[in-house]
């Protein structure tokens, strides 16, 4: 078995090398790669050493203190939080091949192309349509909140194959090529001023087979990846000590003594325990991925990342009072990635309403806490075996 001694050896040689102050930071991520060094749990020759994940930390710290760059996971947390995980559990060689290098090196960016404007919390009930056609799919419809699809060279996707069962049963998931023709991208221009959201039309765009990612019916499977693997990237995101949205307000409260008020020091204690709270929940949830795949349990953390998020950002406008009322430019933008901390406490209020929605809302993610997690009865459900073109739309 690879120990932290195995992997520091392991680092000291890509480091001696490809040294970090004369490599290009292409040619180094590159062979970090090559070396198995990317996520250290995944299989050599994609990335990794077959490590314990758990180990992925000291990779990371020796790579840090050598001033080794790392690829931008603002940029590809799509791709490396959902893509990822979901093609090396149910891709085939080639397609491990073919995506997942280029994903993790910044070469491909991804996106997802879930949701859509008749199924968001419910996802079952999509209607964009794949129909077999030789060799090829003809894929047609509609998905709307696509992050970052606009820099976006693939995308995960998930359509409707048959109609006529039920609707988690008529679901199929494919790998789209965002350059394809039939793609068209348009900006969602969102309460903040930015526009990382999008909504993405399809029409007859052809998906070869080969790009299927598992079994064609079996897509709410391989969905199901997809989704435990996004909400443990959203609410598990690691942080340091009094970091994250309670970091901010709390760095604002030493520095700002005139701003102060006893009722709004007991409200930052408060949150500033709940922050803590989710940082060690956060943390042992990580500790478990290392043994296995994701569960249910990363829906806690995201429902308690998007309250605690949306919290602490009210609060910090209060503190500021007027100054906080401030928003230094509403010109849209097209970002490159989503940065929950970016800019002034204007953009983080604002932003912040949104962690309650993407992911999964709250509402959605509390039903699944309780029927997976706690183990209550389901809530009663009429659409269970009816096929999907007979459900009342």
């Amino acid at each position: 078995m690879t120990t932290a001694d195995d992997l520091k050896r392991h680092v000291a040689d890509l480091l001696a090398a490809y040294p970090p102050e004369s490599t290009p930071r292409q040619d180094f991520l590159d062979a970090r790669f090559d070396a198995g060094l990317a996520w250290i749990h995944f299989p050599e020759g994609l990335g990794g050493l077959n490590a314990p994940r758990s180990l992925q930390s000291v990779v990371d710290k020796e790579l840090a203190a050598a001033g080794a760059p790392d690829n931008d996971k603002r940029r590809i947390g799509i791709g490396l939080g959902m893509a990822a995980p979901t093609i090396l559990a149910f891709g085939t060689p080639e397609q491990h091949q073919r995506f997942l290098r280029p994903l993790w090196t910044e070469r491909e960016v991804w996106c997802q192309l879930f949701s859509e404007p008749g199924a968001g919390s419910d996802l079952a009930a999509l209607g964009t349509r794949a129909v077999r056609d030789g060799d090829d799919w003809v894929v047609t419809g509609q998905k709307v909140w696509t992050s970052g699809a606009h820099k976006s060279q693939w995308a995960i996707l998930v359509t409707r194959t048959d109609p006529d069962v039920p609707k988690h049963r008529g679901m199929t998931y494919f790998l789209c090529d965002m350059t394809a023709p039939g793609v068209e991208v348009r900006p969602l221009r969102q309460i903040t001023g930015e526009a990382e959201f999008n909504e993405v039309f399809l029409s007859e765009v052809r998906i070869p087979d080969a790009h299927r990612l598992g079994a064609v019916g079996e897509g709410w499977k391989v969905a199901q990846t997809t989704l435990m693997n996004e909400r443990v990237a959203i609410g598990g995101t690691e942080f340091p000590r009094d970091g994250g949205m309670v970091g901010v307000v709390t760095k604002t409260w030493r520095e700002r003594p005139e701003l102060r008020t006893s009722e709004m020091h007991d409200r930052l204690l408060k949150l500033w325990v709940e922050g803590e709270s989710l940082r060690l929940v956060s943390s042992r949830l990580r500790q478990q991925l290392a043994a296995g795949a994701p569960g249910p349990e990363g829906s806690a953390v995201k429902v308690a990342f998007s309250e605690l998020n949306q919290a602490a950002s009210g609060l910090e406008i209060e503190l500021l009072g007027d100054e906080g009322l401030r928003y230094d430019d509403w010109t849209m933008r097209r970002p490159d990635g989503v940065n929950f901390l970016g800019r002034e406490a204007g953009y983080r209020y604002l932003r912040a309403k949104g962690n309650s929605i993407e992911g999964g809302t709250s509402e959605v993610l509390r039903n699944i806490i309780a029927e997976r997690v706690l183990g209550l009865p389901s809530e009663p459900r009429i659409d269970k075996d009816v096929a999907w073109k007979d459900l009342p739309r």
